[in-house]
């Protein structure tokens, strides 16, 4: 890997930093960091990762937390078509994969819109990321025979999801950013048909040092998420695979 040589400049690279721990970043994404003239960054991008980029490089942090956004979705949009037109090599670096809940699709619907070149640097996605640090194999032939992703939190706020899905038997379901619609989630997924002791889980900070699972049911997930104090960013992750933790759990136990 060459970290001296540059990237083309006036051109957009599209990059997943991974689930926190740097060790799980591509090799491309590392060359990429390595050499880009600028890197415009998001809060979840795992400590350390930074580190790589180039001394003299301009870093720009356009983190959105919990109700914290530092600027509008369309500012950032409009900021990657600035710095590629200034001729800048520009990588928007975006925590997990940037096509899974990341908002990747819009920022390249706007460099399409106006000319820029881009590249997409695939990254591990949040949930399968934490759910291998945490012993949960999202698919098992003798517990899940699919897995689905989906977001507790849609644009306009609410939690409308198509619940009788999600509560179908014999599957992983992993919620990004449910933890404010903890309660929510519970009592629709039990509504829909799910036992109140299926078990369920929330990961924090998943991959890296500082790591922690909780593990709980349907019935008393909310309850545990209170009682342990976890804030966002985490996941929660609902079926039995989560039952496999304290037979597969390594990372936690080192």
């Amino acid at each position: 890997m060459n970290n001296s040589s540059q990237l083309q400049g006036g051109k957009v690279w599209l990059v997943g930093a991974g689930p926190g721990d740097p060790d799980l970043l591509t090799i491309k994404a590392a060359r990429v960091i390595a050499q880009a003239d600028v890197l415009v960054y998001d809060h979840l991008v795992g400590n350390g990762i930074m580190d790589l980029a180039r001394s003299d490089a301009r870093v720009i942090y356009a983190g959105k937390e919990s109700s914290k956004h530092t600027m509008p979705q369309g500012d950032i949009n409009q900021l990657l078509v600035t710095l590629a037109r200034e001729g800048l090599s520009v990588v928007r670096l975006k925590g997990g994969d940037p096509f899974i809940f990341g908002r990747g699709g819009e920022e390249l619907e706007t460099l399409v819109a106006s000319g820029i070149p881009f590249e997409v640097v695939p990254g591990v996605t949040a949930a399968a990321g934490c759910a291998a640090y945490s012993g949960f194999p999202l698919t098992h032939r003798d517990h899940a025979q699919a897995v689905t992703f989906v977001t507790g939190h849609l644009k306009d706020g609410t939690v409308n999801l198509d619940w009788s899905a999600l509560a179908r038997p014999n599957q992983t379901v992993v919620f990004y950013m449910g933890i404010g619609a903890a309660e929510e989630i519970c009592k629709q997924m039990m509504h829909y048909g799910l036992p109140s002791m299926t078990p369920a889980a929330v990961i924090r900070n998943g991959t890296q040092a500082d790591q922690k699972t909780v593990l709980a049911t349907l019935g008393t997930l909310p309850h545990r998420i209170a009682e342990s104090g976890i804030k966002p960013p985490a996941l929660i992750v609902v079926g039995s695979v989560v039952g496999l933790h304290e037979k597969l759990s390594w990372f936690e136990k080192r």
